[in-house]
């Protein structure tokens, strides 16, 4: 527990800088790098790491789809990346003699395409208008709705929640990062309004606290089948006390995406003129 907390500790400032003092490309680049070590995590589970080439083609679009969401590449341009990168998987199942199988494909597929469109949620976030502040929700509440959930879990869990995918996740640990997330969100609606001269809608804010917690569950359980039918633990060993990338960024590839839709149809938060 300890090092868990040791090694999220300098997360925060480093977060605060690169939102508030950076170029946004920044986060744009960050998110990039992240999502081509996550898919090569993804990968190295899947046995593909071997193929040197299938690696490099899914983390050169992982790390280019961020990039593509900030800078508003034209359609035309990114359809002609992606039939490429198709392309090219498909020629190396051409060129294995059948050793690559087409749900191998569909691994780099979801690695180099489906996570980074979801994890880029956070580049077009914070493209928005006050994006710098709107960025924040999705760490507010899955982080929170993270940490709640494993310290009171480990606390006072005594019900499984799902036992056949993840044995470590209790109901309690789920009630109780629903509430965290929760709290969060409301304290952060306060900071913004007092300190920020935001408007804010309370009860859209109890409702991002209880859907993004959710969501983030529902991410973690994702990645959380995938272990168990592979038969690992964590994804890799980068964070200490984390795990790898998709142990970390699991449940904000489901929560970055929601708090863009939820934005669009219930503004939380509105900067008064």
């Amino acid at each position: 527990m300890k090092v868990r907390l040791l090694a999220a500790a300098p997360l925060i400032p480093v977060l605060f800088i690169i939102v508030f003092s950076a170029p946004k490309v920044l986060l744009a680049i960050i998110v990039g790098l992240i999502c081509a070590i996550a898919s090569y995590e993804l990968l190295a589970v899947t046995g593909l790491v071997k193929n040197k080439r299938l690696i490099a083609y899914t983390a050169a679009i992982a790390f280019a789809v961020p990039l593509w969401s900030h800078f508003d590449v034209p359609v035309i341009w990114t359809q002609v990346c992606i039939l490429v990168f198709f392309a090219l998987l498909f020629a190396e199942i051409l060129a294995s003699h059948g050793v690559i199988r087409f749900d191998c494909i569909a691994v780099c597929v979801t690695s180099g395409l489906l996570m980074p469109y979801l994890l880029s949620a956070l580049v077009r976030l914070m493209d928005m208008d006050d994006g710098r502040f709107l960025v924040f929700i999705p760490f507010v509440t899955a982080c929170l709705a993270d940490a709640g959930a494993y310290f009171i879990g480990k606390k006072w869990g005594k019900h499984k929640f799902v036992p056949n995918i993840s044995a470590n996740k209790s109901s309690e640990g789920v009630i109780g990062g629903v509430a965290c997330s929760v709290i969060g969100m409301v304290i952060y609606c306060l900071i913004l309004q007092f300190a920020f001269s935001f408007r804010v809608n309370y009860i859209f804010a109890l409702i991002y606290g209880v859907v993004c917690a959710f969501a983030g569950v529902f991410g973690d359980l994702c990645f959380s089948v995938i272990k168990r039918q592979t038969g690992i633990k964590d994804f890799g060993n980068l964070i200490p006390g984390h795990g790898g990338i998709l142990d970390r960024f699991d449940s904000m590839m489901v929560v970055a995406p929601l708090v863009e839709l939820l934005l669009a149809f219930l503004p939380v938060v509105e900067k008064v003129v």
